[in-house]
């Protein structure tokens, strides 16, 4: 990743499975996204960037809250705080059941089952903006 982010531009780190971003509201805070099972998925068509699920940066001032789909930002309205507390509670419910149960780790894993994880996520990708553009229309 580089020190200095410019706007527009999604970064990706395949070897430390992270996305790096500035905000897209204009308040230029640089936005980390890691890529794992139980945080966002990175998808990639026609050399155009899609993360899912959204990014909702409630802990900052600006609050902002969108989807990167297909290299374009999609805004969504801004989650109150009890949202965002309620939201944040059940990611990390999930995020915790997941490790503990887990003991997620990429070296553990055969290529076999990488490639089955690989190909899980890309269907669930597929099916998610399925979903969205259904819900756009």
């Amino acid at each position: 990743m580089p020190k200095q982010l410019f706007s527009g531009i999604l970064y990706v780190s395949e070897e430390f499975k992270v996305t790096a971003h500035l905000c897209p509201c204009g308040c230029n805070n640089k936005i980390i996204t890691p890529i794992t099972p139980v945080n966002w998925m990175y998808t990639e068509y026609n050399n155009t960037p899609t993360l899912s699920p959204s990014i909702s940066n409630w802990q900052l001032p600006c609050k902002s809250h969108y989807w990167i789909t297909k290299g374009n930002i999609v805004w969504s309205y801004k989650l109150s705080k009890e949202e965002a507390s309620e939201s944040w509670m059940a990611e990390e419910k999930i995020r915790m059941a997941f490790y503990e149960n887990q003991q997620y780790s990429i070296k553990n894993l055969s290529l076999f089952e990488r490639f089955k994880e690989w190909i899980e996520c890309k269907l669930k990708s597929f099916f998610q903006n399925m979903l969205k553009e259904k819900i756009e229309k």
